[in-house]
């Protein structure tokens, strides 16, 4: 019996078979190196629960003052 589950891609959002895709979750390399870069390049951000620390609230008032 062949599985079949359609999902989005992450990526790219469109429908693929998940299970015939060998870059799962996504539906293709592309696809997955496109979300890795976006990793490197950090676009995306992951919650913390700790509170900020003095010297890394400098940090990033620092870092925010050199953009502008």
């Amino acid at each position: 019996m062949n599985k079949v589950k359609m999902i989005k891609c992450p990526s790219c959002k469109k429908k693929f078979d998940y299970y015939k895709s060998e870059s799962r979750p996504f539906c293709t390399e592309r696809c997955k190196m496109v979300d890795l870069g976006n990793w490197f390049n950090e676009e995306y951000q992951l919650e913390s629960r700790e509170p900020i620390s003095d010297q890394d609230m400098d940090k990033i008032v620092e870092n925010l003052s050199e953009e502008n």
